[in-house]
């Protein structure tokens, strides 16, 4: 495995956690954070946790099974290769059975209990259960050698919601009323080491409007506040943004603009209409108002301190292509 030289606001880490406010585009921030990890060469687990297929969709391959499966290559760097991304889907089924092999030699027990449906009632009954069984497999990923050296570079982790994420990732706590000592805590207390451990931080990706900025800000002072600093806020990811917003919030007012658009539409042939330019006036007066407020929204997004990048919005979709552009964006900026 190649390793990397090369200084990022993240050098250490290996479990990458993405969060998100919904429609934000966490998924593919998580996906083009991996590919960007793996262009040094790096092999780069990308995981989701929430049952959406969400990473095959994106990489368009066909639905993942709870297996390990290579969906990209990373672009080549500096003339060295890119590493490889593969991908998994955790469930908590999947998962308990993964765990009762692993540590029980138990496999064909937990195939049974999934049968019966024990396994669906413990997680219904305690949800903290399903959280450490899904954290539980990152931090496997994570800690996982073989001839002595880790078999992922890194590991990204597409988690829950912003507001769902301090439960998640707060599983000592979650497991206290459920198993004081024993294996499953035992479990969560690994689960944690890793998890407030410096190799560990979670990113929030936003939009630059009132509500998922709002979360972002939550999200990161809840983190701060339920592990006393141990499960360290990484980036802001501020997807989706519009080239020269900047500038357009700066321009000046309508009626100036108005007249400069009616003079614009002669010089093109195209008459002295008063009405065309007041309407093409009016959309950019409400394109500025826009602009003006998504950059006090991005002043908000100092305010925590953390590292903050900016993705483009990509107009007509987001394909493999996108990926890679948007992980030349992450590296640019020093986010991998």
């Amino acid at each position: 495995m190649v390793v990397s030289v090369r200084d990022t606001d993240w050098d250490g880490v290996r479990l990458h956690v993405v969060t998100g406010k919904g429609g934000t585009g966490k998924t593919t921030v998580a996906a083009a954070l991996a590919l960007a990890l793996a262009c040094d060469g790096r092999r780069v687990l990308l995981m989701e946790v929430e049952g959406r297929q969400g990473i095959a969709q994106l990489f368009d391959v066909p639905p993942l099974p709870y297996e390990e499966r290579r969906v990209a290559v990373a672009p080549a760097q500096d003339g060295r290769p890119g590493g490889d991304v593969f991908a998994l889907a955790v469930d908590p089924q999947s998962a308990m059975i993964d765990y009762l092999e692993m540590f029980y030699n138990l496999r064909q027990a937990g195939r049974a209990l999934t049968k019966l449906g024990v396994l669906d009632f413990a997680t219904t009954i305690a949800p903290g259960l399903s959280d450490v069984l899904l954290t539980g497999k990152a931090a496997e990923a994570v800690r996982r050698k073989s001839g002595g050296s880790p078999v992922y570079g890194a590991v990204v982790m597409d988690a829950p919601p912003t507001g769902r994420i301090g439960r998640f990732l707060n599983v000592t706590s979650e497991v206290s009323g459920l198993a004081k000592v024993g294996p499953i805590r035992g479990h969560a207390d690994t689960v944690q080491n890793v998890i407030r451990s410096p190799q560990t931080v979670v990113h929030f990706v936003t939009l630059l409007e009132e509500m998922p900025v709002q979360e972002t800000l939550d999200g990161i002072a809840e983190l701060r506040e339920i592990s006393a600093g141990e499960i360290r806020p990484g980036g802001i990811f501020v997807n989706m943004t519009r080239p020269g917003a900047a500038e357009l919030a700066d321009r000046g007012d309508g009626d100036r603009q108005a007249d400069m658009l009616s003079l614009a539409l002669k010089a093109a042939g195209l008459g002295d209409d008063p009405d065309l330019a007041a309407d093409l006036a009016a959309e950019l007066s409400d394109e500025e108002r826009t602009a003006r407020a998504q950059q006090a929204q991005r002043r908000l997004l100092d305010a925590p301190g953390q590292p903050c990048y900016e993705l483009p919005l990509i107009s007509d979709g987001i394909d493999l292509a996108g990926l890679y552009r948007l992980a030349a964006e992450l590296r640019g900026q020093g986010a991998a």
